[in-house]
């Protein structure tokens, strides 16, 4: 079978900061390859009025606790940051973890979120344009800061829309990351594929990650068959994480 890198989202939600940090620490021990969190204000699952973290502050702590693992945002919401300032960020980032850093975006969708914070929901439409445009000014922004990153800072977009997020992913992005079940992200994965046609890009460029949950370690060989390189697992906890599924999906790399 072919080999395969092994990620794990550390979700900062129901959870301590000090058991967030913990989490990282072992999972770099552990050898995995990346390391990820996510980028929303209040939890998605579970008690909505439960313990949460901001994500990218949370990032350069463990950007700071770790040596090995690459780390990344399984990803920034798009609407909630200027580009600049997220390109900046992420630059910073990448010198702290000594050029470890992907930046990972999508076109954000939580409307909480949104709402709480003050941000403009808009529509999945108007989300989706304003990625593309922020893409432009960040790879501008990222020629222009002194220093430059220290490693490939590569761009990762998360999303599976045919029509608009396949397109911008194959137009901007270095990393590409969706869900499955195998079947969906082959076919995903293919049309990912017309879009570099159609924009003039080599697939080969473009590193595909697939997030997975617990339940679907055992589908592992499945989503390698369809054509993932890098298999991230979500992990979410209540209170100390637990990584024996970490340590199953690394038993099968």
């Amino acid at each position: 079978m072919t080999r395969f890198e092994v990620g794990v989202q550390l979700q900062p939600q129901h959870t301590t900061m000090a058991d967030l940090r913990a989490a990282a620490r072992a999972a770099d021990e552990m050898g995995v390859d990346s390391i990820w969190t996510w980028d929303h204000f209040f939890p998605l699952y579970g008690d909505p009025a439960g313990n949460h973290f901001e994500g990218w502050t949370t990032l350069t702590a463990m950007a700071a606790d770790t040596s090995h693992a690459r780390l990344g945002m399984l990803v920034t919401g798009n609407t909630y940051r200027n580009p600049e300032l997220l390109a900046d960020m992420a630059r910073t980032v990448d010198h702290i973890s000594d050029g470890r850093a992907y930046l990972g975006l999508g076109a954000g969708w939580f409307e909480r979120d949104h709402d709480e914070y003050g941000y403009e929901f808009g529509t999945a439409g108007s989300r989706l344009a304003a990625l593309e445009a922020s893409l432009e000014r960040i790879k501008a922004r990222i020629d222009r800061l002194v220093p430059p990153p220290v490693g490939d800072l590569p761009i990762l977009i998360g999303g599976g829309g045919e029509k608009v997020t396949l397109r911008i992913t194959a137009r901007y992005a270095d990393a590409w990351n969706t869900f499955g079940p195998p079947e969906v992200f082959a076919h995903k994965s293919s049309v990912l594929d017309r879009w570099c046609a159609e924009v003039g890009r080599d697939p080969g460029e473009i590193e595909r990650t697939v997030a997975i949950s617990g339940g679907e370690i055992e589908q592992v060989d499945a989503f390698v068959e369809a054509g993932a390189t890098h298999v991230i697992l979500m992990c979410g906890t209540e209170g100390p994480f637990v990584l024996d599924d970490l340590e199953r999906l690394l038993a099968r790399r």
